[in-house]
Order: structure tokens, then sequence, then C-alpha cells
């Protein structure tokens, strides 16, 4: 799959297939399965007219530089996305870089200088799809727009339990610790990268070692809790408990910001430095304030053996 980082206006017409190519058009974060579906139309189109797939999306996500603050947190940072595409079979994607001056162009020109110039022979877009300045443009707009050898192809919404799919829902899921309904949504368990940071220390000593994980990444967080995970490290699949908090057993401000721990099942080495990645497979328990450090051990000891029954 090729990739490549492009801006308003687009100008490298010599880079473009000769017979040009099917675009699906979206931010995409989470690569749900709504999102899924506008990629997968615009995979079968192209593959049946012989002409790459390609897919344009945005970094970074055009809410956030519109100062929608939730979106500055993201369910799929850029490098994960591009190996879903991957996965799907993509063969072409183009970074847009999304700046305020691009929020003010017209729909008209974004079509004449970003669009057109790629010699779209099909465009697929969601139904609730926008472009252009204060998202004045729709699928609609496209149609009227569309030259000749051109069409547009609108994806129709992707329910669930009669709720729309979006990236919106999912966010609302992880912040509850819905987690089987995180997945059934994304098609997969959610995950995040990290880096082993030092930590306290506090956990070795108790007898339950941890990694103090900082994300790589402006990751949507999930709710504040104990989590059974499975831990990816350099090709390895490892089974583990998480505790997303501020530990109310040894520390009374409230306002400092929740860190994230993993507690590696049956095994104790010192993983400072290491890149994990954490799946989430279940939520376990909210975070709780024990009277004693005892008490403490023996939940943390429920909690790894429901890990492993879980996990298993």
């Amino acid at each position: 799959m090729d990739i490549r980082r492009i801006q308003y206006p687009f100008t490298e017409l010599h880079s473009v297939p000769p017979d040009g190519q099917v675009i699906a058009i979206g931010d995409f974060d989470g690569v749900h399965l709504g999102h899924r579906e506008v990629i997968s139309r615009a995979i079968e189109r192209a593959r049946s007219l012989g002409v790459p797939a390609a897919i344009m999306t945005f970094d970074p996500h055009p809410r956030e530089v519109l100062g929608k603050a939730q979106y500055s947190r993201i369910l799929t940072p850029i490098d994960e996305k591009m190996r879903l595409f991957a996965e799907l079979g993509v063969d072409q994607v183009y970074i847009v870089h999304f700046t305020p001056e691009l929020a003010r162009v017209s729909p008209e020109d974004y079509y004449k200088n970003m669009l057109y110039p790629l010699k779209p022979r099909v465009i697929v877009v969601g139904f609730d799809f926008t472009f252009g300045h204060r998202g004045q443009g729709t699928a609609e707009t496209l149609a009227k727009l569309a030259k000749a050898g051109e069409s547009i192809e609108v994806i129709a919404p992707h329910n669930m339990d009669g709720e729309k799919i979006s990236s919106t829902l999912i966010r609302e899921q992880l912040h509850l610790g819905r987690l089987e309904r995180v997945k059934s949504l994304l098609g997969r368990h959610y995950r995040i990268q990290g880096k082993v940071v030092k930590g306290e220390g506090r956990g070795r000593k108790i007898g339950y070692p941890t990694a103090n994980l900082e994300p790589l990444d402006r990751y949507v967080i999930p709710r504040q809790g104990v989590y059974a995970v499975r831990v990816y490290l350099d090709g390895e699949t490892l089974k583990g408990v998480m505790n997303i908090g501020i530990k109310p057993t040894f520390h009374e401000d409230e306002e400092q910001p929740p860190t994230l721990e993993v507690h590696i099942l049956d095994r104790n080495e010192d993983l400072y430095g290491r890149t994990l990645e954490i799946e989430f497979a279940a939520y376990l328990r909210p975070e709780m304030k024990f009277s004693s450090v005892e008490m403490l051990i023996e939940q943390i000891a429920k909690d790894a053996q429901r890990a492993k029954q879980i996990l298993a």
C-alpha cells in the first residue's frame, strides 16, 4: 500500500494513476464497521474497474482543528489506521494535512483543486459526509460537481441494536467501560500502545510488579478501573491486569491525572523503556480505595485469577 501526505491544493498530477482510481473519503477514526462498509465498497468498485482503491483521510482530525476538544483524543493513531487500511486491501492512501485554512475552502474549490486532480472514477462516502467551508458540501454537492465519467456512491448508515455505529458512540462506550459493546462496534478489541516509564515501584513491593505505561499517542482512554488485558510484546501475547486511575489507597489527591499500570501475569521482568501494545478484553471493576494494603493485595489476587479465566 502506497501512502502519501498531501496538502491543498493538490498539484502533483504526474503521480496520479493514468486510468484514475476509486476514492473513499473520510476521517475513519476507529476504522469501525461502518467505515469498513465504505472502504469495502470502494475496493469492490476499484476491482471491477481495474483501477487502484484509494482512501483520502485527514491528519489531524478536522474536528480537532475546528476546536472540538473531544476530538483531541483519537481511537486510531495514523500509523494504526494505515495498518488497518492495508489489511482491508487498500492500494493507495492520501493523508491530507488539515489546517484552519483548508477548513475555509469552499466545496467547489475543494473539489476543483483536491479531488478532480486525483482522477476519481468513483467517489465513495458515508451518508453523513460533508466537506468544504462549514461543511456546506454534501454527497449531493459532489454529484453536482462531478465531471463526465465520475460517479458518487453514498453508503447508508450501519446500525446495530437500533444505534448508528459512529466514532462518537465508541468513545462514549469506552468512557463507560463497556468493552463488549466497543468490540461489537469496532469489529475487534480496542488497543493502545505505550512506552514503559518509571513509576512509583509500589507494585513490586507488594508482590505485583507493574509496568507504568505512557501512551504513544493521544488515545481515548477507557473508564478508570481494572481490566483484563492482553499484552503484546516483541511478538509474544501475554496475559495481564491493567489499572487505570489514581490509586486512591495510596493517594488522596483525586485531581491528579490517572496513570495506566499493567501487571503481566506469571511474568516478572524489568520492562523499562520497552513498547507494549495493550488489548482491552474485559472491564473487571471500578477503582476502589481499600482500608489496608492487605485488603488491596487480596483484591488484586482475585482480579488476577478472574483475568486468567477470561483470557484463557
